[in-house]
């Protein structure tokens, strides 16, 4: 297709963006601690067990997502880079080492006194991709755990306020 340029991966690739009205740093902080993470994470109706949690480059969040179903399910992410309160980049899978994995990148850019959050993930394969879109709906569910951290980080404001 002459003149429009596709950027490499975008088969293997689900964007969910969000204006969170909050500022970026506060946003940040809510995925730097675990007693924020498990509060919000996740799509609407699952809940979060965390096994283990250190929020450094190169260490683990280690935890179960708890389906509204009853199904568990095991879940590791490793920070690959923090850039505070900027940027978040973390291969994700279900497991260490899964080859499976996919890699996502959080920005979080200032939006007035509001913040922009872009959550870019890519998966090894198109395939994955379509598997993580069609049977776990990943757009649709990215959208609602933004949803969750909008609603966590604005009862942390009207709760500040109030205090």
């Amino acid at each position: 297709m002459a003149g429009v340029e596709q950027e490499a991966g975008a088969d293997r690739e689900v964007v969910v963006s969000r204006v969170i009205d909050a500022p970026r740093e506060l946003v940040f902080e809510a995925f730097t601690e675990v007693r924020h993470l498990s509060q919000w994470w996740g799509p609407e109706g699952f809940t979060t067990t965390t096994r283990a949690f250190g929020f450094r480059v190169g260490e683990v969040w280690d935890f179960v997502m708890h389906g509204p179903d009853g199904t568990d399910y095991s879940e590791w992410i490793t920070w690959t880079e923090i850039t505070p309160p900027e940027r978040i980049a973390l291969l994700h899978g279900e497991h260490r080492d899964d080859p499976n994995a996919f890699e996502s990148v959080l920005t979080f850019a200032p939006d007035g006194a509001a913040t922009r959050l872009v959550m870019r993930t890519v998966f090894p394969t198109r395939e994955l991709r379509d598997e993580a879109v069609e049977k776990y709906h990943a757009v649709e569910g990215g959208r609602q755990t933004l949803n969750n951290l909008a609603a966590y980080v604005a009862e942390i404001i009207r709760n500040g306020a109030e205090g």
